[in-house]
C-alpha cells in the first residue's frame, strides 16, 4: 500500500505557484555560548541532530511523486538520494549582522518555492550576527505538515534540556522507490476498494482544474467552507491590505514585546471598576489592531469610525488550561478554533477597541460557528511551530473574500529551550501568504515574551516599518488607556527595542 497524500494536502501543492508559495517558516535564534559541561553546536553537529530527529519521521526523508497522467493522487515516496547536506545550509551575514539584514535573508529565502524533487522543507544556520549569535531559519511545506504525522521541523530540534552528548545520526535505508507500473497498479486496486472516490477524483479532481481539486478537496473536510460561509457571511471589506496581484519578492519584519505587558492588560481589563473579560489573545490583536490602524493613517487612506478589517484568526479556548512548561501541548483539537475578527481600525480609543475585539472572539469561541482545527487535523502533541501550520492550513481551506489577512497567535512554552547545547532566545513566526492578501502576521509566546513576525509582499508594503513600528506603540497606548501597572511604557519606544 503506497502512503498517498490526502486530497488537502494534495490541494496545496497544486494551488501553490512561484509567488503564492505555500510553506510555513520560523527564524529560530540561539545565544552565543553553550551550556557548561556540554558539546559545542557546530553546523556538523547540528546536521548529526537533525538527522537523528527526522529519523523519528520519515516524512523528512520522504518526496512527492505524481502518478502518470495524474489518475490518482500524489504518494510520499522515500528519495533514495536523500541529503542531508542538500536541506541544512550554511550561511552568514557580513558581520556584525543587524537584525534588519536577517529580515532581508529571511525573506529572500522564503520567497522560493521547495524544490518538489527533494523532501519539501530547508533549514538555513545563519552567522555572523550581533553579539555571536546565531540564527536557524525553516522552511516546512504544509503538504507535509499536518500535525499527526508530521510535525515542523522547529518542534523536532527543541528540547527542554541541554543536550550533554553529541546526537548520533542514525542508519537509514530507503525503501525502493516504486515504478510507473506499481504507481498504476496501486490506482487500479484503488479503483475497486474506492470507486467513488476514484471516479469522483478523475471526474472533475486531479484530472480537472486545480480550482476543481481544490473545492472538492476544501468540500471533504467535514463542513469546514460551509462554516466558515456561515461565519462570515458578508465578504471582507476592501482594504489597502489586499492586493490584486501578489508577487514573489517578500518584505520580513521581527517585533519584540513583552509578555507580561499583555497580562498586565488583561488583570487590568478584570479588576477595572465595570470588570471585562478579556485574554492575552485579544490583547495581542488590539495592539495589531492599533498598528494597522497607524498604517493606515500613515498611507492617508480613509479611516472613519465605522471602518474595519476582518482578520482570520485561530485561537484557544483554553488559555488558562494551556501547559507552558511544554507549550501549549496538552491542549486538545477541541480547544483550538478559528475566528473572523472584524478589528476596529477606526475606533479611536484603544480601550474600546479591545472591548469589541473581546466580545467577537468570545462570542465566536463559544458558539457553533468557531472552526475547530480538528476538523483538519488531531493536533494531541502540537507544538508552537506546528499550530502556526495548522492555522495557515484552515486560512488556506478557506475563501480568500472572507478576510483581509491571516493572524495567528500561538502560546508557547514560557520556560527556556535548546537546540542541542544552545539555548533559543527568540522564536518569531513566517506564515504564508494567500492570493491577494499583501501581510500576514504571526505571534508566538515564548520565555516571558511576544515574537511578532510580519511577512509580506514586498512590492505592495514598501511601509511594512511602520506597521512593525505602530504594533509596540499600540501597546503601550492600550496599557495607558486601561491603567495598567507594572508595565514600563518607556521600553517599547526606545530605538531598536521594537527589533529583535
Amino acid at each position: 500500500m503506497l502512503d498517498r497524500l490526502s486530497p488537502l494536502d494534495a490541494s496545496f501543492l497544486y494551488l501553490e505557484d512561484h509567488s503564492t508559495t505555500m510553506h510555513v517558516g520560523s527564524v529560530i535564534i540561539l545565544e552565543r555560548r553553550a551550556r557548561r559541561r556540554t558539546p559545542v553546536l557546530d553546523h556538523d553537529a547540528l546536521m548529526d541532530l537533525v538527522a537523528e530527529r527526522i529519523g523519528e519521521n520519515s516524512r523528512y526523508r520522504q518526496r512527492v511523486r505524481e502518478l502518470p497522467g495524474r489518475l490518482s493522487g500524489p504518494v510520499w515516496v522515500d528519495d533514495v538520494d536523500f541529503d542531508i547536506s542538500y536541506h541544512v545550509r550554511r550561511s552568514a551575514l557580513p558581520a556584525p549582522g543587524t537584525d534588519e539584514q536577517l529580515g532581508e535573508f529571511v525573506a529572500r529565502i522564503q520567497s522560493r518555492p521547495l524544490d518538489r524533487e527533494h523532501p519539501l522543507w530547508e533549514l538555513y544556520v545563519v552567522e555572523g550576527l550581533e553579539g555571536g549569535r546565531r540564527a536557524l531559519v525553516t522552511k516546512t511545506h504544509q503538504a507535509l505538515v499536518d500535525g499527526v504525522t508530521a510535525v515542523d521541523i522547529g518542534h523536532l530540534l527543541l528540547d527542554t534540556e541541554p543536550l550533554r552528548e553529541r546526537p548520533s545520526a542514525p542508519e537509514w535505508l530507503p525503501r525502493r522507490e516504486p515504478g510507473d507500473l506499481h504507481l498504476l497498479l496501486d490506482a487500479a486496486s484503488e479503483v475497486v476498494r474506492r470507486p467513488v472516490t476514484v471516479v469522483e477524483r478523475v471526474r472533475g479532481g486531479i484530472v480537472g482544474s486545480a480550482g476543481d481539486l481544490a473545492r472538492r478537496a476544501f468540500g471533504g473536510l467535514g463542513g469546514v467552507v460551509t462554516e466558515a460561509a456561515r461565519t462570515a457571511a458578508s465578504p471582507a471589506p476592501t482594504t489597502a491590505l489586499n492586493t490584486s496581484r501578489v508577487r514573489a519578492p517578500r518584505r520580513y519584519r521581527m517585533v519584540r514585546t513583552n509578555l507580561q505587558d499583555y497580562r498586565a492588560v488583561r488583570d487590568a481589563m478584570a479588576g477595572a471598576r465595570r470588570p471585562v473579560d478579556v485574554t492575552v489573545t485579544d490583547v495581542a490583536l488590539t495592539a495589531v489592531t492599533g498598528g494597522l490602524r497607524a498604517w493606515l493613517q500613515a498611507r492617508g487612506e480613509p479611516v472613519h469610525s465605522a471602518t474595519t478589517v476582518r482578520a482570520m484568526v485561530p485561537v484557544s479556548i483554553a488559555e488558562g488550561g494551556v501547559d507552558t512548561e511544554t507549550g501549549g501541548r496538552s491542549v486538545s483539537s477541541s480547544q483550538v478554533v478559528a475566528c473572523f475578527v472584524d478589528l476596529p481600525v477606526g475606533e479611536p480609543s484603544s480601550r474600546l477597541r479591545l472591548e469589541r475585539i473581546a466580545h467577537q472572539t468570545r462570542h465566536q469561541a463559544r458558539s457553533s460557528r468557531a472552526l475547530s482545527a480538528g476538523t483538519l487535523a488531531g493536533i494531541a502533541g502540537f507544538a508552537p511551530p506546528t499550530l502556526h501550520h495548522l492555522g495557515a492550513r484552515v486560512a488556506g481551506a478557506v475563501s480568500r473574500r472572507m478576510f483581509n489577512l491571516v493572524v495567528t497567535n500561538v502560546p508557547g512554552p514560557q520556560r527556556p529551550l535548546y537546540v542541542g547545547s544552545s539555548r533559543m532566545i527568540a522564536t518569531y513566526p513566517v506564515i504564508p501568504l494567500l492570493r491577494g492578501q499583501a501581510v500576514a502576521v504571526g505571534l508566538t509566546s515564548y520565555d516571558g515574551e511576544v515574537f511578532i513576525g510580519l511577512n509580506a509582499d514586498r512590492a505592495a508594503m514598501t511601509d511594512l516599518e511602520v506597521l512593525a513600528a505602530g504594533i509596540p506603540e499600540a501597546l503601550v497606548e492600550l496599557a495607558a488607556s486601561v491603567g495598567a501597572e507594572d508595565v514600563d511604557l518607556g521600553v517599547h519606544l526606545r530605538p531598536g527595542m521594537g527589533q529583535a
